[in-house]
């Protein structure tokens, strides 16, 4: 049943068959007693080779990509001469059309983008979050985006709306912590205060993030459904929360500042270390997602230490680009071989419930 859903769904995201048709069929073919045949060697063979590429489904093809270039092209006029509540309606048109009628997926991506654009230009009217204080008016402008991309979600079922109302929920709980804390310490400015108490908290709701990803991500191991491009997204947030969370909490006793970017590049060694981690992790997993959001910081930590030494400007930012292309070209060009290393060298109760290698 597992594996007739899975083919359904796979049809369905082709555009074979509609999503009502898919919902319809697999009862009847389960009543007829229809089934999946044992994959013969030379279907497990291809069905691994496929499982080796990541893939994005919401890049279907250059008619995708000519619909949404006009998609953004209209919404960004309109936003220029319309008052900002014309905005939903026109989103919402687009998706009955491009979304729910003809299910486009990179159209879907940039709606889902757009929706979450006039959320934050909406909460930022209303609501003023942008102070040193950690307080209601923060917690109101993030509760927002769980509600606006929840609905949008349950209508037209775009993967990216999920995993952006998942994160702003996470953010949510991050804020109500954060309350928290500060409530029960008595001091409005407890965090100025205690920097290392903020990174932490951080660190936990970026973890949730990754657990959260891992959820979708290990409930799809062949990558077949839906649940892998929410993984997909939610890895893509996660990484770079871990980054900055764990770089911020490691140099703190540096004087470090909170998701600080410019200052954690100058603790060359704690950003190496941990996009060398991130860099395993994603080998593990096999999301190259985790790969490419360390990569910005790599280079900036690479850059500050030849910015320190006694090379000229055009040197070591030239020398930069050099460092961080090999590492992209090593870990690109031998991922596959690199990640089988790794998986040998992990338990087998552990490498099995991971994508293949």
């Amino acid at each position: 049943m597992t594996e007739l859903r899975s083919i359904l769904d796979e049809a369905v995201r082709r555009e074979l068959i509609s999503s009502e048709a898919g919902g319809r069929l697999l009862p009847f073919l389960i009543e007829r007693g229809v089934a999946v045949a044992v994959a013969t060697p030379a279907m497990a063979a291809e069905e691994q080779a496929w499982s080796d590429t990541e893939t994005p489904r919401f890049v279907r093809g250059f008619h995708d990509v000519l619909i949404t270039i006009g998609v953004i092209v209209a919404l960004v006029g309109l936003w220029g001469l319309a008052p900002l509540y014309a905005v939903p309606p026109a989103i919402i048109v687009l998706s009955e059309i491009l979304v729910r009628r003809q299910r486009l997926a990179l159209p879907a991506v940039s709606l889902t983008i757009a929706l979450f654009c006039w959320t934050f230009l909406l909460m930022s009217r209303v609501f003023t979050p942008w102070t040193s204080e950690i307080g209601a008016e923060l917690t109101q402008f993030v509760a927002g985006f769980p509600i606006l991309l929840g609905i949008y979600y349950a209508r037209y079922r775009v993967p990216l709306s999920l995993a952006l109302a998942i994160i702003s929920t996470l953010a949510l709980v991050l804020t109500l912590l954060l309350r928290l804390v500060q409530s029960l310490s008595g001091n409005p400015a407890f965090f100025v205060d205690h920097l290392a108490v903020l990174a932490a908290v951080s660190l936990v709701c970026a973890l949730g993030l990754f657990a959260t990803a891992l959820y979708f991500d290990l409930g799809d191991r062949l990558r077949r459904t839906t649940r892998s491009d929410i993984a997909f997204w939610l890895h893509l947030g996660a990484a770079p929360a871990l980054l900055y969370s764990t770089v911020s909490l490691l140099s703190l006793g540096e004087g470090g500042r909170i998701f600080d970017l410019a200052n954690a590049s100058a603790r060359t060694p704690v950003v190496v270390a941990t996009v060398a981690a991130l860099m395993l992790i994603g080998l593990i997993i096999d999301r190259r997602a985790f790969v490419t959001s360390g990569l910005l910081s790599l280079g900036v930590a690479i850059f500050s230490v030849f910015r320190h030494g006694s090379a000229t400007v055009d040197t070591y930012i030239f020398t930069t680009l050099i460092v961080v292309g090999a590492i992209v070209l090593i870990v690109g060009t031998g991922w596959m071989p690199l990640r089988r290393q790794v998986l040998r060298a992990l338990p087998a109760a552990i490498s099995q419930r991971l994508p293949p290698g």
